[in-house]
């Protein structure tokens, strides 16, 4: 069983910081890419960023510029550093990870985490 836990979210103004992170837990051989995605009210699943085992980083053209993602391969956790948030950045951020297990690949999701932006 392998379990992503975020942490971070929270209620920010516009213009200021946050730091997400996530947490791999369970039986991993191995972790690829890892990812945060988001979803706003009444809005389809985005990708944000991307980083790949590697530690090559993409971004949606929305958040180049002011969000930042890392890993730390040692304990298996991504951060989502975010600034300069507006309100447009309002939704739950979820936490996706490629997981090498026993059974061989499997893709993770975590629960999410909100983040509001206010004006």
């Amino acid at each position: 069983q392998v379990q992503l836990v975020e942490s971070g979210g929270g209620l920010v103004q516009a213009g200021g910081s946050l730091r997400l992170s996530c947490a791999a837990s369970g039986s991993i051989f191995s972790i690829g890419a890892m990812s945060w995605y988001r979803q706003a009210p009444g809005k389809q699943r985005e990708l944000v960023a991307v980083i790949t085992g590697g530690g090559s980083t993409n971004y949606a053209d929305s958040v180049k510029g002011r969000f930042s993602i890392s890993r730390d391969n040692a304990k298996n956790t991504v951060y989502l550093q975010m600034s300069s948030l507006k309100p447009e950045d309002t939704a739950v951020y979820y936490c996706n990870a490629d997981a090498i297990v026993v059974a061989g690949y499997l893709e993770v999701w975590g629960q999410g985490t909100l983040v509001t932006v206010s004006s």
